[in-house]
């Protein structure tokens, strides 16, 4: 079983910033990739930022210039700088993964249970 544990969300006013940090523990034997969700109240979830086992990243065109994802492969441990908050930026972030098993070649993902920022104007 593969666990993802967010923290650093938080209440912050707009302009301000936020680091989210995402660790995975559990049956690992490498991962390809790790990545930050958002789902705001009635909107659907929408991907904020992903990035590979290669380094190479992807952000949504809302956040772009804003957030920073990176990773520590050592500690299996994602983050994602926020900066220049707005309001519109509030919803609950979710982490997720795509690795191998240990001791397989089977790939599987898995969701952290999220957590909440909001940016108040």
């Amino acid at each position: 079983q593969v666990q993802l544990v967010e923290s650093g969300g938080g209440l912050v006013q707009a302009g301000g910033s936020l680091r989210l940090s995402c660790a995975a523990s559990g049956s690992i034997s490498s991962i390809n990739a790790m990545g930050w969700n958002r789902q705001a109240p009635g909107k659907q979830r929408e991907m904020v930022a992903s990035i590979t086992s290669g380094g190479s990243t992807n952000y949504a065109d809302s956040v772009k210039g804003r957030f920073t994802i990176s990773r520590d492969s050592a500690k299996n441990t994602v983050y994602l700088q926020m900066n220049s908050l707005k309001p519109e930026d509030t919803a609950v972030y979710y982490c997720n993964t795509y690795f191998v098993y240990s001791g397989t070649f089977d790939r599987g993902s898995s969701w952290g249970r999220g957590t909440q920022v909001t940016v108040s104007s």
